[in-house]
């Protein structure tokens, strides 16, 4: 589908909150022309030893959002992140809003649903979420017109959100001296993550680009912002015209020596629920530990 058209002289106000635990930045995005805002890839804590949940991070965005007197009218998940558990639910309790997330989620609950043995009641077509959002889908956030992308390759349900001149990218890319998301998930696929960064890329090199999660390469400072300009030039992984063939044998050797996150299997379950934590039938929160799946 042909990307729609960009209004660059749309900017909207961007901030950043960074998560050390997991290396994520969540964004606060507001239309200055009104007090509508979105938050993009919320946080909520997770201590796996002590199976405990906090929301340090949500609670700076709530303080954030009422001292500035914003109206949250979305909270917008990149994809079903396997590094960290949403508060989409806490901040939507909290402040309202609408969860949407890329249609393709129920690719990834079809697929993790029978990894995790889920039983009939674990839905898997999306219903968890107030919104799917399609390929080229547009919405409002006040004046600011948006459109979200469908971007796979790192998950099948990656979504790159287009806000005015800003380009909220997810983990299809990190900084330049980052480069770019891991593709051995289930359902991740290095080629199609090729395909999804260049269509990123053919946007104006003007735009802003915002990355979901920075580690600070080299000892540098964290970092979450920069365009596509600077993208095309010098991102390591797909910069300087590296060719498809190319990225895809770097990606697959690159991929076959990193760990897996710690917190995917919690992240998992919570994130492809919209947040929520599943209950036994008890109604007690709890999380299954299947062995030798992933």
């Amino acid at each position: 589908m042909t990307i729609p058209k960009v209004d660059l002289t749309q900017r909207p106000d961007v901030t950043g909150f960074f998560d050390p635990g997991s290396n994520t930045i969540t964004y606060v995005v507001r239309d200055p022309t009104s007090t509508a805002c979105a938050i993009i890839d919320p946080v909520m804590e997770f201590d796996l030893a002590a199976g405990r949940l906090t929301f340090e991070s949500a609670d700076q965005i709530i303080a954030y959002i009422g001292e500035n007197k914003l109206t949250l009218e979305w909270i917008i998940e990149t994809h079903v992140h396997a590094d960290h558990l949403s508060a989409a639910p806490y901040l939507q309790q909290k402040l309202g809003g609408k969860i949407g997330i890329g249609e393709h989620v129920q690719t990834v609950q079809d697929t993790f649903g029978k990894i995790f043995n889920e039983g009939t009641e674990f839905q898997r077509d999306g219903s968890q979420f107030d919104v799917l959002f399609s390929d080229g889908a547009t919405y409002q956030l006040g004046s600011l017109s948006c459109f979200a992308l469908h971007t796979p390759g790192h998950t099948p349900a990656c979504m790159v959100h287009v806000i005015g001149d800003a380009v909220f990218v997810g983990d299809t890319l990190f900084m330049p001296d980052g480069g770019s998301a891991r593709a051995d998930f289930p359902g991740g696929d290095a080629g199609q993550l090729y395909d999804s960064i260049q269509r990123v890329l053919s946007m104006p090199d003007e735009m802003r680009l915002f990355i979901c999660h920075d580690y600070g390469p080299g000892g540098r400072a964290i970092a979450w912002e920069t365009t596509i300009g600077e993208q095309k030039a010098k991102n390591i992984h797909v910069g300087e015209g590296k060719t498809r063939d190319e990225f895809i044998k770097f990606r697959t050797e690159r991929d076959a020596q990193l760990a897996v996150p710690k917190l995917i299997l919690p992240s998992l379950q919570v994130n492809m629920r919209a947040g929520e934590v599943p209950e036994d039938p008890d109604g007690n929160m709890m999380l299954k530990t299947p062995i030798n799946k992933l």
